[in-house]
């Protein structure tokens, strides 16, 4: 059957047969106790169907799936920018601190006037 909702393995991990939504995506919604009408909230081009078939294949491989969430959400923290990025990123701090001051320095000299 064409439509039928499954778990399938295109190469990028566990995901619907019906979309892109990886079971992943979904895990820290069920590790936060989310209903399905939360889910579908924040990812509306799933269904009903759709979440029941993730959160019945979550609640069989629960533990791996955490523990896989476990590591990715490690890996993420671990990555950093690269030098030239955070030097980027440090500068336009800078910029915009000083501009904050000059703000801030314009509103009390308005005010003192």
């Amino acid at each position: 059957m064409e439509n039928e909702v499954n778990i399938v393995d295109r190469g990028r991990g566990l995901q619907l047969s019906t979309s892109r939504v990886t079971v992943q995506d979904l895990v820290p919604y069920f590790q936060e106790g989310c209903s399905h009408d939360e889910i579908l909230r924040w990812i509306p081009t799933l269904n009903d169907e759709e979440v029941t078939v993730v959160e019945r294949y979550y609640r069989e491989h629960q533990a791996e799936l955490d523990e896989e969430d476990r590591r990715i959400r490690e890996r993420n923290a671990q990555r950093s920018n690269p030098p030239e990025v955070e030097k980027i990123l440090q500068e336009g701090a800078a910029k915009i601190q000083v501009l904050r001051e000059r703000l801030l320095q314009a509103k009390t000299n308005g005010a003192a006037s």
